[in-house]
């Protein structure tokens, strides 16, 4: 009897991996030196963390896109990093897919950005790059189907690659397949605003994946939702057991029935690196640039108080609404001016999209407005930067007094969870109810709703006048919360939960 998957099988290469990941963005880039050769910078970030837990001993590939020129060209040189398999896929079909579909299209519906009187408009043009996502999807779906070992984890890491688990189904049915969503999954009324047969697709394309990891139960859930009411012609038939992981089952066409198993893994924060990280003299330097610029004691009870964010300038991530709640802090409690600094960092994203040049431009235009209105020669209200700098993010965390995060949606945020880790003399957090990690820190959190200005500006007085001492006990709680599932940890749960499966995704 011939295999499945038999035409594969002469492709796949002799050291093929055993534990594959394949994402957008790889652990490395590469950038041209000024001689013309080329400068290889390792990325970090929790997959990069959680991927070192298997240790090197491991037969481990990772699957990425090359995104620039620089990673183009390592490419067609043969430049690679070992265990790293970079992707020259067509720039132009790479552009398309990623600003046309994946963050211009699946990233608004999921942040559920989209201002609907005038957007979205599914057109020619849409369907144009709808071609070229699939077409990326494609290409990831074959690079893992060459490369991996027989019944081998493969971990597909989010939005970008939602095609990727049915097609990779489609050629490699022997794998075990799973899929991590890093952002908010959008509940079906919204969902739905997609062209039917793209839904479905996208659905689909999911539901080939033996497991699905969400970042909470509320994300979890959605998607539940929006395959009930999406995919009325499969015969969906959810499985719920008090002890083991929650399911989906569904009817194939020929009458064939899969299960993809559900599971929800709440990234947390890696404090071991950020307390080590943050005690560098590097980011001793930034704080002393940062305590001059913020002015008055260092200590005693004349310091200023800082509220601090560190976000890109996504849309989601409200950071406009944040600083008209903090003038609005300035007008009705003018007893904190002179005695508050706002230190804002407001990195740059996406800075090909428009919508997020005219973003960025307005972060810019509020904070110039409250520092000419309430501003003195010996205070600035609020210090923007827009250049990334990790060390200096770092030096705010140790600084931060109350922590500001008021995303409009957010899949988990980081930042909530890693400035209470660095804060030195413990942080207030003040937290939207629509970010991820208000599942887990909500206890020890002051919520606000990220639409009312009011509100965040009052939450922002209470976080001010904590006594110290709460603080410093809600910040130890916070702390704790946060690291309760490290990027190691989180990467290992989800590898060993698909791996417990058997071959084709069934429980084993």
């Amino acid at each position: 009897m011939v295999s499945e998957n038999a035409a594969f099988e002469h492709a796949v290469s002799e050291h093929a991996a055993r534990v594959l990941v394949a994402s957008n963005r790889g652990p490395v880039s590469y950038a041209f030196r000024e001689d013309g050769t080329l400068d290889a910078r390792r990325g970090g970030g929790g997959l990069v963390s959680g991927l070192s837990a298997i240790g090197p001993e491991t037969d481990a590939l990772w699957v990425c896109s090359a995104l620039g020129e620089g990673d183009r060209e390592a490419v067609r040189r043969g430049i690679g990093e070992p265990g790293v398999r970079m992707l020259d896929i067509d720039a132009v079909v790479h552009a398309d897919a990623y600003n046309g579909i994946a963050n211009s299209v699946l990233w608004f519906v999921h942040h559920m950005l989209y201002q609907t009187p005038l957007e979205p408009v599914f057109d020619a043009e849409f369907r144009r790059q709808w071609v070229a996502y699939e077409a990326y999807n494609q290409a990831f779906a074959q690079a893992l189907a060459e490369s991996a070992a027989p019944e081998a984890a493969v971990l597909v890491q989010d939005y970008h690659l939602a095609l990727v688990p049915g097609m990779l189904r489609d050629l490699r049915p022997d794998l075990r397949i799973g899929h991590f969503s890093h952002t908010p999954w959008a509940p079906p009324e919204y969902f739905r605003m997609l062209p039917d047969d793209i839904a479905e697709q996208l659905l689909l394309g999911m539901l080939g994946a033996s497991r699905l990891g969400f970042l909470t139960q509320r994300w979890l859930g959605a998607f539940q939702s929006c395959c009930r009411q999406v995919l009325t012609d499969y015969d969906i038939d959810g499985h719920w057991p008090k002890d083991g992981s929650p399911s989906l089952d569904f009817r194939l066409p020929g009458h064939r029935r899969r299960r993809t198993e559900l599971g929800v893994h709440g990234l947390g924060a890696d404090a071991d690196f950020l307390r080590e990280r943050s005690r560098r003299p590097d980011v001793d330097e930034r704080m002393a640039a940062l305590r001059e610029q913020i002015g008055g004691e260092e200590r005693g009870p004349g310091r200023r108080r800082t509220i601090v964010r560190v976000d890109r300038t996504e849309l989601s991530k409200n950071i406009v609404r944040g600083l008209l709640a903090y003038r609005t802090l300035l007008d009705e409690h003018p007893e904190w001016r002179e005695r508050v600094v706002h230190i804002a960092f407001a990195y740059p994203s996406r800075q090909d999209l428009a919508v997020y040049r005219d973003y960025t431009a307005e972060v810019s235009r509020v904070a110039e407005e409250i520092n000419a209105r309430y501003g003195t020669p010996g205070w600035t209200p609020v210090l923007l930067h827009v250049k990334d700098d990790f060390a200096r993010s770092l030096a705010a965390y140790r600084l931060a007094d109350v922590a500001l995060v008021n995303p409009i949606r957010d899949g988990m945020n980081l930042v909530a969870k890693e400035i209470p880790v660095v804060s030195e003399a413990g942080c207030a957090l003040v937290l939207s109810r629509e970010a991820g990690a208000y599942a887990e820190l909500r206890d020890d959190a002051l919520v606000v709703n990220p639409y009312d200005v009011s509100g965040t500006a009052d939450a922002l007085y209470h976080a001010l006048a904590m006594p110290d001492a709460e603080r410093a006990e809600r910040s130890k709680r916070l702390s704790a919360a946060a690291t309760a599932l490290p990027p190691q940890q989180w990467f290992l749960d989800q590898l060993h939960a698909l791996e417990s499966l058997d071959e084709g995704g069934r429980p084993g």
